[in-house]
């Protein structure tokens, strides 16, 4: 009886183990599998190759780096802008605060909603030196689609 009570404990020990390892590393894998990460060299390269890329984002926009969540409409985007201003579609956010992007990449910086600047179509947008960085949050996804499907 007692060699049973330790085979017991000791299969429950390393099964408590193993679940400890592997919970966490399933629980990232599952919250990853719906994230693509892309680089392009130019603008008109995103564009071409993903039809989610935003239209306003200049052609000749250098080393663009692009994040997307498969399962609804979180974006974010990150671009070198050669004259280092807003694309003209944009426009100012007029004392609208911007909420934080729901998606993180190791190229974009947190804390960028408290510096964004304006709105680009459905993307919050935010300008340091030459460097554009850009993001869409589920809900503005939702909305924008529901004004050009009217």
């Amino acid at each position: 009886m007692r060699g049973v009570l330790i085979g017991v404990v000791g299969a429950v020990a390393v099964l408590g183990v193993a679940a400890a390892v592997a919970v966490p590393e399933a629980k990232e894998w599952y919250d990853g599998r719906h994230e693509q990460t892309s680089s392009y060299a130019t603008g008109k390269d995103a564009k071409e190759e993903r039809e989610s890329v935003p239209r306003w984002l200049p052609d000749d926009a250098a080393s663009v780096e692009y994040a997307m969540r498969t399962t609804g409409g979180e974006r974010i985007l990150k671009a070198t802008l050669h004259d280092g201003r807003l694309p003209a579609q944009c426009e100012p956010l007029g004392g609208e605060s911007a909420p934080d992007p729901e998606i993180s990449a190791s190229w974009f910086p947190s804390g960028t909603a408290s510096s964004a600047k304006g709105r680009c179509g459905s993307y919050y947008v935010a300008l340091k030196d030459h460097t554009l960085y850009a993001w869409q949050t589920n809900d503005d996804w939702v909305a924008e689609n529901r004004r050009s499907g009217e």
